[in-house]
């Protein structure tokens, strides 16, 4: 079975969503799409966790946030070096259609989004990690992360440093990866009676 349908239809895809720019919107996704702005929010959430479950347990918490946040960053690198699939902004087909990008073009490859499975598998690691406690008390904040993983995962296509499919595939593996360090996260804090 040939691939060239499902490119093209996510080329299609794409284009159409980043046709969607507008001078002000470019302003606002490329500050979702600053990796450097996601250090305070980290930092504060890091603050909250501990305020919100104590030490012990924030702590493990944060550390799992941490090894979750490295893995899907090193493992989507991998992937993209492995596939190699260029991102949109390479791609003749895709600038001969009026692309627009308004950052500089960066890394060749963008098969999987880093930034997808980043926010994403934060966002999915943290709604269960937390459920070592009063689930209610969480729900805004993992409403609210869910919230800004989907509006970062939405800036890479609108930015043109990603196909929907880029983002789809990052979203799908940041939450299965969220998923498996939020799981083991819980066991290991209620076994341990942190």
């Amino acid at each position: 079975m040939s691939l060239e349908p499902i490119i093209h239809a996510d080329q299609q895809l794409s284009l159409w969503v980043n046709s969607l720019h507008s001078p002000w919107s470019d302003q606002f996704w490329m500050f979702l799409s600053d990796s450097k702005v996601w250090f305070p929010a980290y930092a504060a959430l890091a603050v909250f966790t501990v305020w919100k479950l104590g030490w012990k347990k924030g702590l493990a918490v944060i550390a799992s946030l941490a090894l979750t946040v490295f893995l899907a960053d090193q493992l989507s690198v991998m992937v993209k070096n492995s596939v190699m699939r260029l991102r949109p902004c390479y791609c003749t087909w895709m600038l001969e259609n009026e692309l627009h990008y308004p950052l500089p073009r960066t890394g060749f490859y963008g098969f999987f989004s880093s930034h997808s499975s980043n926010v994403f598998a934060v966002a999915m690691c943290a709604n269960i990690a937390f459920r070592t406690e009063d689930r209610e008390s969480f729900r805004p904040l993992t409403i609210g992360l869910f919230v800004w993983a989907a509006l970062v995962a939405l800036s890479r296509v609108m930015l043109a440093m990603h196909y929907v499919g880029d983002v789809f595939v990052g979203m799908l593996f940041g939450l299965a990866l969220g998923a498996a360090i939020g799981y083991a996260t819980r066991f290991i804090v209620l076994k341990a009676r942190l």
